[in-house]
């Protein structure tokens, strides 16, 4: 019989759909299957580190509407590397060991992190310190998390941007225009490779394979000629100039982030082809709404996997999904790399045999 433990349980990064479903799971499994205590800790590291750390009681009674939730219960965090932590003096502080005292004093036996590469890299090294015994759940809309081939909240990102080509295909039909998408993919090209074929794109163009404006022009220019009156394209925020410049804006905070390829490339486009072009960028919408069904069963299985690994006593491990089935691969590998879009994958010979244009 396995003995009693009590589970904490954090997401960290950016929010995305698929994530109440993972904390619903653990929630079941600990509980329900192993009678554990699952404690969830408000506002990922920053939680832990106050006093007491802020945490949210997790029961099977009303958890769940959860599996309908986009978001996280929990709420989340971007920002402030605990390892050098931004103080109201505008000095950084090392933070680390008030997590380690904050895990500690909630008397866990073992933490889940579901989050991405930076923060599942940050929560290891905290374990690492502090001999934690963590468990990691991959989670981000651009699927770049190394060793799984579905990251939660990948497949609702990619429904929205599908449902977005679908709606534009009728405006730009009824006004001769190109159209182009901008969707999010900070390091790679997953959303919008997969999207672009799902939704009918034209034009598909990833920061893994180079494109020449040239090439996308005359594209347009023989779609006109064979009476198509208007053109699609998706473009991953992180595509960079022709020149190979990355095309970033700054936020309130004054932190620069990746935006506006989408209004390089109308520009672009609009004086090599002669076209009308208007510019959508998705934004933040492709985190937000109802989680799709796969981001629900993946994130189910995720959850049940991580109190499994637990239960075997498997930890600094994070859970995959490679082949059907939930596996555990060392954090460590996880984290070395992140998963680009090869250009030689059957998705990107799909779509050139499609006839979809990639720009190269």
């Amino acid at each position: 019989m396995v003995e009693h433990k009590r589970v904490g349980i954090l997401t960290s990064g950016g929010d995305c759909a698929g994530l109440n479903p993972a904390i619903r799971a653990v929630v079941y499994h600990a509980i329900g299957t192993y009678g554990w205590e699952v404690v969830g800790i408000r506002q990922a590291t920053q939680g832990l580190m106050e006093r007491p750390p802020k945490t949210l009681k997790l029961e099977i009674e009303g958890i769940d509407p959860l599996l309908t939730s986009g978001g996280t219960i929990l709420g989340t965090t971007n920002k402030g590397n605990p390892f050098a932590f931004p103080m109201s003096d505008g000095t950084l502080r090392d933070r680390s060991q008030e997590i380690i005292d904050g895990y500690h004093l909630l008397g866990l036996d073992a933490l889940i992190g579901i989050g991405g590469d930076g923060s599942l890299a940050i929560l290891r090294k905290v374990a690492q310190q502090g001999n934690l015994n963590l468990v990691g759940i991959p989670k981000t809309i651009d699927n770049d998390v190394n060793c799984t081939e579905l990251s939660i909240g990948f497949n609702t990102a990619v429904k929205i941007a599908t449902e977005a080509l679908d709606r534009l295909h009728f405006t730009a039909a009824s006004h001769s225009r190109v159209i182009i998408l901008e969707v999010m993919g900070r390091d790679a090209g997953h959303i919008a490779l997969n999207a672009g074929i799902a939704g009918g794109a034209d034009v598909i163009l990833i920061p893994e394979i180079p494109y020449k404006i040239e090439n996308i022009c005359n594209y347009i220019r023989k779609r006109q000629d064979l009476g198509k009156n208007y053109s699609l394209i998706i473009v991953a925020e992180a595509v960079r100039t022709e020149a190979g410049e990355a095309v970033t804006q700054d936020d309130l905070s004054g932190k620069s982030r990746f935006g506006g390829i989408g209004y390089y490339l109308a520009e672009k486009i609009s004086d090599g082809s002669g076209a009308e072009v208007r510019v959508i960028v998705l934004g933040h919408i492709q985190r937000g709404g109802v989680p799709s069904t796969i981001d629900r069963l993946v994130a189910s299985a995720f959850g049940v996997g991580a109190i499994e690994l637990i239960a075997e006593g498997k930890y600094d491990q994070m859970v995959t999904w490679q082949n059907r089935q939930v596996v555990s691969v060392p954090i460590e590998e996880a984290i070395a790399k992140y998963r680009a879009v090869d250009p030689d994958d059957t998705l990107v010979k799909t779509a050139r045999c499609m006839g979809i244009c990639l720009g190269d």
